[in-house]
Protein backbone atom coordinates (compact mmCIF):
# COMPACT_ATOMS: atom_id res chain seq x y z
CA UNK A 1 0.00 0.00 0.00
CA UNK A 2 3.19 2.56 0.88
CA UNK A 3 4.05 1.65 -2.36
CA UNK A 4 1.18 2.30 -4.21
CA UNK A 5 0.40 5.29 -2.99
CA UNK A 6 4.52 6.43 -2.77
CA UNK A 7 3.70 5.64 -7.39
CA UNK A 8 0.56 7.73 -7.06
CA UNK A 9 2.31 10.90 -5.10
CA UNK A 10 5.34 10.75 -7.76
CA UNK A 11 2.65 10.51 -10.95
CA UNK A 12 0.64 13.59 -9.33
CA UNK A 13 3.95 15.38 -9.57
CA UNK A 14 4.94 14.55 -12.42
CA UNK A 15 1.05 15.63 -13.50
CA UNK A 16 2.01 19.19 -11.63
CA UNK A 17 5.07 19.47 -13.37
CA UNK A 18 3.80 19.06 -16.80
CA UNK A 19 0.42 21.22 -16.33
CA UNK A 20 0.16 23.79 -19.09
CA UNK A 21 -0.52 26.39 -16.49
CA UNK A 22 2.41 25.99 -14.06
CA UNK A 23 5.03 26.23 -16.63
CA UNK A 24 3.59 29.22 -18.32
CA UNK A 25 3.52 30.99 -14.59
CA UNK A 26 7.09 29.35 -14.62
CA UNK A 27 7.89 30.91 -17.81
CA UNK A 28 6.59 34.61 -17.46
CA UNK A 29 8.24 35.00 -14.21
CA UNK A 30 11.91 33.62 -15.45
CA UNK A 31 10.81 36.69 -18.65
CA UNK A 32 10.12 39.32 -15.50
CA UNK A 33 13.73 40.41 -15.26
CA UNK A 34 14.43 40.48 -18.87
CA UNK A 35 11.58 42.38 -20.32
CA UNK A 36 10.09 45.68 -19.51
CA UNK A 37 7.29 45.87 -17.03
CA UNK A 38 4.74 46.92 -19.35
CA UNK A 39 5.80 44.02 -21.69
CA UNK A 40 5.63 41.55 -18.84
CA UNK A 41 2.04 42.72 -17.75
CA UNK A 42 0.89 42.34 -21.91
CA UNK A 43 2.28 39.00 -21.30
CA UNK A 44 0.94 38.23 -18.11
CA UNK A 45 -2.31 39.52 -19.74
CA UNK A 46 -2.36 36.66 -22.45
CA UNK A 47 -1.69 34.20 -20.58
CA UNK A 48 -4.44 35.01 -18.27
CA UNK A 49 -6.88 36.12 -20.82
CA UNK A 50 -6.37 33.42 -23.57
CA UNK A 51 -3.86 30.59 -22.50
CA UNK A 52 -5.26 29.55 -18.93
CA UNK A 53 -8.69 29.52 -19.73
CA UNK A 54 -8.02 27.19 -22.63
CA UNK A 55 -5.35 24.70 -21.40
CA UNK A 56 -5.96 25.09 -17.39
CA UNK A 57 -4.95 21.62 -15.84
CA UNK A 58 -4.05 20.07 -19.04
CA UNK A 59 -0.72 18.50 -19.55
CA UNK A 60 1.41 20.38 -21.72
CA UNK A 61 2.53 16.84 -23.79
CA UNK A 62 -0.98 15.67 -24.30
CA UNK A 63 -2.43 18.98 -26.35
CA UNK A 64 -1.56 18.51 -30.10
CA UNK A 65 -4.31 20.12 -32.12
CA UNK A 66 -3.42 24.53 -31.48
CA UNK A 67 -4.35 25.24 -34.93
CA UNK A 68 -7.53 24.82 -33.42
CA UNK A 69 -7.25 27.10 -30.94
CA UNK A 70 -5.64 29.30 -33.29
CA UNK A 71 -8.65 29.45 -35.94
CA UNK A 72 -10.89 29.51 -33.36
CA UNK A 73 -9.05 33.18 -31.69
CA UNK A 74 -8.80 34.36 -35.44
CA UNK A 75 -12.65 34.07 -35.71
CA UNK A 76 -13.29 36.33 -32.46
CA UNK A 77 -9.97 38.44 -32.79
CA UNK A 78 -7.43 40.66 -34.27
CA UNK A 79 -4.90 38.53 -36.81
CA UNK A 80 -2.86 41.05 -34.66
CA UNK A 81 -3.97 39.98 -31.17
CA UNK A 82 -3.87 36.42 -32.41
CA UNK A 83 -0.03 35.95 -33.54
CA UNK A 84 0.46 38.05 -30.20
CA UNK A 85 -1.23 34.93 -28.49
CA UNK A 86 0.74 32.33 -30.70
CA UNK A 87 4.01 34.48 -30.24
CA UNK A 88 3.75 33.95 -26.26
CA UNK A 89 2.10 30.38 -26.51
CA UNK A 90 5.50 29.14 -28.74
CA UNK A 91 8.04 31.07 -26.43
CA UNK A 92 6.55 28.81 -23.49
CA UNK A 93 6.33 25.57 -25.41
CA UNK A 94 10.25 26.64 -26.30
CA UNK A 95 10.57 27.22 -22.61
CA UNK A 96 9.25 23.44 -21.36
CA UNK A 97 11.55 22.02 -24.49
CA UNK A 98 14.82 23.69 -23.10
CA UNK A 99 13.78 23.15 -19.41
CA UNK A 100 13.25 19.11 -19.77
CA UNK A 101 15.24 18.64 -22.51
CA UNK A 102 12.98 17.37 -25.11
CA UNK A 103 10.83 18.27 -28.00
CA UNK A 104 7.42 18.43 -27.68
CA UNK A 105 5.01 16.77 -30.16
CA UNK A 106 3.58 19.66 -31.57
CA UNK A 107 2.43 20.70 -35.75
CA UNK A 108 3.52 23.83 -37.09
CA UNK A 109 1.46 27.02 -35.37
CA UNK A 110 -0.03 28.67 -38.32
CA UNK A 111 0.19 32.59 -38.16
CA UNK A 112 -2.80 34.74 -39.61
CA UNK A 113 -1.20 36.56 -42.07
CA UNK A 114 -1.84 40.63 -41.63
CA UNK A 115 -3.73 42.22 -43.66
CA UNK A 116 -1.71 45.76 -44.86
CA UNK A 117 -4.55 48.58 -44.79
CA UNK A 118 -4.23 51.37 -46.98
CA UNK A 119 -2.47 54.37 -44.87
CA UNK A 120 -4.45 57.20 -43.60
CA UNK A 121 -3.11 60.63 -43.61
CA UNK A 122 -4.00 64.26 -42.76
CA UNK A 123 -4.20 66.30 -46.67
CA UNK A 124 -2.17 69.23 -47.03
CA UNK A 125 -5.09 71.03 -45.89
CA UNK A 126 -6.40 69.14 -43.14
CA UNK A 127 -3.01 69.51 -41.22
CA UNK A 128 -3.11 73.46 -42.22
CA UNK A 129 -6.81 73.66 -40.19
CA UNK A 130 -5.30 71.79 -37.55
CA UNK A 131 -2.07 73.30 -36.43
CA UNK A 132 -3.91 76.63 -37.04
CA UNK A 133 -6.25 76.07 -34.19
CA UNK A 134 -4.11 74.16 -31.91
CA UNK A 135 -1.68 77.51 -32.65
CA UNK A 136 -4.22 79.95 -31.82
CA UNK A 137 -5.35 78.03 -28.79
CA UNK A 138 -2.06 78.06 -27.35
CA UNK A 139 -3.01 75.54 -24.43
CA UNK A 140 -0.07 72.61 -24.00
CA UNK A 141 -2.53 70.01 -24.70
CA UNK A 142 -2.76 71.63 -28.30
CA UNK A 143 0.90 72.31 -28.72
CA UNK A 144 1.60 68.79 -27.87
CA UNK A 145 -0.47 68.41 -31.34
CA UNK A 146 1.84 70.12 -33.28
CA UNK A 147 4.74 68.98 -31.77
CA UNK A 148 3.85 65.58 -32.99
CA UNK A 149 2.90 66.65 -36.41
CA UNK A 150 6.48 68.14 -36.41
CA UNK A 151 8.09 65.16 -35.18
CA UNK A 152 5.89 62.09 -35.73
CA UNK A 153 5.99 61.50 -31.83
CA UNK A 154 4.08 58.50 -30.61
CA UNK A 155 1.46 59.19 -28.51
CA UNK A 156 2.99 57.44 -25.21
CA UNK A 157 6.02 59.57 -26.38
CA UNK A 158 4.78 63.03 -26.31
CA UNK A 159 2.98 62.03 -22.64
CA UNK A 160 6.20 60.83 -21.03
CA UNK A 161 7.82 64.22 -22.24
CA UNK A 162 9.10 66.24 -20.19
CA UNK A 163 10.68 69.55 -20.29
CA UNK A 164 14.16 68.15 -19.17
CA UNK A 165 14.31 66.14 -22.80
CA UNK A 166 13.63 69.31 -25.23
CA UNK A 167 16.98 70.81 -25.53
CA UNK A 168 16.23 74.14 -26.99
CA UNK A 169 19.89 75.53 -26.98
CA UNK A 170 20.59 72.66 -29.77
CA UNK A 171 17.54 71.83 -30.96
CA UNK A 172 16.74 68.57 -30.03
CA UNK A 173 14.03 66.73 -28.35
CA UNK A 174 15.20 63.81 -26.41
CA UNK A 175 12.96 60.44 -26.59
CA UNK A 176 14.27 58.31 -23.53
CA UNK A 177 10.31 57.47 -22.06
CA UNK A 178 6.90 56.07 -23.03
CA UNK A 179 3.65 55.59 -21.38
CA UNK A 180 1.70 53.02 -21.20
CA UNK A 181 -1.69 51.78 -19.00
CA UNK A 182 -1.17 48.52 -18.67
CA UNK A 183 -4.33 45.56 -17.56
CA UNK A 184 -3.50 43.34 -14.57
CA UNK A 185 -5.60 40.52 -15.39
CA UNK A 186 -4.67 38.84 -11.50
CA UNK A 187 -5.67 42.02 -10.14
CA UNK A 188 -8.64 43.01 -12.15
CA UNK A 189 -7.06 46.47 -12.51
CA UNK A 190 -4.97 48.83 -14.69
CA UNK A 191 -1.63 50.83 -13.81
CA UNK A 192 -0.04 54.18 -16.04
CA UNK A 193 3.45 53.00 -16.25
CA UNK A 194 6.61 54.87 -17.62
CA UNK A 195 9.11 53.08 -19.07
CA UNK A 196 12.00 52.98 -21.64
CA UNK A 197 10.69 52.80 -25.27
CA UNK A 198 9.64 49.37 -26.71
CA UNK A 199 13.41 49.02 -28.56
CA UNK A 200 16.55 50.57 -28.28
CA UNK A 201 16.28 52.25 -31.55
CA UNK A 202 13.41 54.46 -29.88
CA UNK A 203 15.28 56.36 -27.90
CA UNK A 204 16.44 58.70 -30.51
CA UNK A 205 16.89 62.41 -31.09
CA UNK A 206 14.53 64.36 -32.88
CA UNK A 207 15.78 67.91 -34.91
CA UNK A 208 13.37 70.78 -33.63
CA UNK A 209 12.50 72.51 -36.84
CA UNK A 210 11.86 76.03 -36.86
CA UNK A 211 8.55 76.13 -36.73
CA UNK A 212 8.05 74.11 -33.65
CA UNK A 213 11.50 76.11 -32.05
CA UNK A 214 9.59 79.57 -32.01
CA UNK A 215 6.62 77.99 -30.17
CA UNK A 216 8.55 76.13 -27.76
CA UNK A 217 10.93 78.77 -27.32
CA UNK A 218 7.93 81.42 -26.75
CA UNK A 219 7.05 79.13 -23.71
CA UNK A 220 10.04 77.49 -22.09
CA UNK A 221 10.30 80.30 -18.90
CA UNK A 222 7.40 78.97 -17.45
CA UNK A 223 8.24 75.69 -17.01
CA UNK A 224 10.70 73.82 -14.92
CA UNK A 225 12.56 70.45 -16.43
CA UNK A 226 10.99 68.03 -14.13
CA UNK A 227 7.60 69.10 -15.43
CA UNK A 228 5.81 67.09 -18.10
CA UNK A 229 5.35 68.88 -21.35
CA UNK A 230 1.58 68.38 -21.71
CA UNK A 231 0.40 69.15 -18.21
CA UNK A 232 3.22 71.70 -17.01
CA UNK A 233 3.31 69.76 -14.00
CA UNK A 234 5.86 67.47 -12.37
CA UNK A 235 3.09 65.74 -9.87
CA UNK A 236 0.46 65.82 -12.79
CA UNK A 237 0.54 63.84 -15.92
CA UNK A 238 -1.65 63.19 -19.50
CA UNK A 239 -2.21 59.93 -19.84
CA UNK A 240 -2.40 58.38 -23.45
CA UNK A 241 -6.15 57.45 -23.55
CA UNK A 242 -7.44 61.06 -22.67
CA UNK A 243 -4.65 62.48 -24.82
CA UNK A 244 -6.36 60.69 -27.63
CA UNK A 245 -10.10 61.79 -26.73
CA UNK A 246 -8.34 65.47 -26.62
CA UNK A 247 -7.20 65.13 -30.43
CA UNK A 248 -10.77 63.75 -31.67
CA UNK A 249 -12.31 66.86 -29.26
CA UNK A 250 -10.05 69.21 -31.52
CA UNK A 251 -10.44 67.27 -34.54
CA UNK A 252 -14.44 67.58 -34.03
CA UNK A 253 -14.04 71.33 -33.22
CA UNK A 254 -11.97 72.02 -36.63
CA UNK A 255 -14.81 69.88 -38.32
CA UNK A 256 -12.09 66.89 -39.53
CA UNK A 257 -13.03 63.25 -39.11
CA UNK A 258 -12.55 61.76 -35.78
CA UNK A 259 -8.50 60.39 -37.14
CA UNK A 260 -6.90 57.94 -34.49
CA UNK A 261 -3.55 59.65 -32.79
CA UNK A 262 -1.26 57.59 -34.98
CA UNK A 263 -2.32 59.78 -38.26
CA UNK A 264 -0.23 62.42 -37.00
CA UNK A 265 3.05 60.58 -37.02
CA UNK A 266 1.96 58.72 -40.57
CA UNK A 267 0.75 62.09 -41.86
CA UNK A 268 4.66 63.74 -40.55
CA UNK A 269 6.44 60.73 -42.25
CA UNK A 270 4.42 61.01 -45.57
CA UNK A 271 5.58 64.91 -45.12
CA UNK A 272 9.10 63.50 -44.53
CA UNK A 273 9.05 61.81 -47.97
CA UNK A 274 7.29 64.62 -49.89
CA UNK A 275 9.72 66.71 -49.22
CA UNK A 276 13.03 64.43 -50.32
CA UNK A 277 14.06 63.00 -46.69
CA UNK A 278 15.92 60.01 -47.13
CA UNK A 279 14.15 56.85 -45.62
CA UNK A 280 17.51 56.02 -43.43
CA UNK A 281 17.27 59.37 -42.02
CA UNK A 282 13.56 59.18 -41.62
CA UNK A 283 13.36 55.59 -39.79
CA UNK A 284 16.07 57.06 -37.01
CA UNK A 285 13.89 59.99 -36.60
CA UNK A 286 10.66 57.91 -36.25
CA UNK A 287 12.75 55.07 -34.20
CA UNK A 288 12.11 52.14 -36.45
CA UNK A 289 14.39 48.93 -35.49
CA UNK A 290 14.85 48.47 -39.37
CA UNK A 291 14.73 51.09 -42.19
CA UNK A 292 13.01 48.17 -44.13
CA UNK A 293 10.18 49.08 -41.72
CA UNK A 294 10.18 52.29 -42.88
CA UNK A 295 10.17 51.99 -46.63
CA UNK A 296 7.36 49.47 -46.06
CA UNK A 297 4.94 51.44 -44.55
CA UNK A 298 5.69 54.62 -46.08
CA UNK A 299 7.67 55.79 -49.00
CA UNK A 300 4.94 54.10 -50.82
CA UNK A 301 2.06 56.08 -48.76
CA UNK A 302 1.34 58.73 -51.50
CA UNK A 303 -0.37 59.20 -54.83
CA UNK A 304 1.22 62.48 -54.56
CA UNK A 305 4.22 60.81 -54.45
CA UNK A 306 3.85 58.53 -57.23
CA UNK A 307 2.64 60.85 -59.64
CA UNK A 308 5.64 63.36 -58.99
CA UNK A 309 8.12 60.68 -60.03
CA UNK A 310 5.76 59.59 -62.52
CA UNK A 311 5.81 62.61 -64.58
CA UNK A 312 9.53 62.64 -64.63
CA UNK A 313 9.38 60.04 -67.07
Amino acid sequence: MKILNKLKKLIKQKDEKMNFEKIAHEWIEYKKISIKESTYYNYLFIIEKYLNPEFKGINIESIRNYNDYVQDWNKKLSAKTTRDIINVLKAILRYYEDENDCILPVKRINIPKLEKKRLKILSHKEKAILEKYCIEQNTLKTLGIVMCLNTGMRVGEICSLKWKNIDLANRYIYIENTMQRVYNERQRNSNIIIDKPKSDCSIRSIPINQKLYEILKSIRKKYNDEDYFLSGKSNNIVEPRNYQYTLKSILKKCKLKPYKFHILRHTFATNCIEVGMDAKSLSEILGHADVNITLDIYVHSSDKIKKKYLDRI
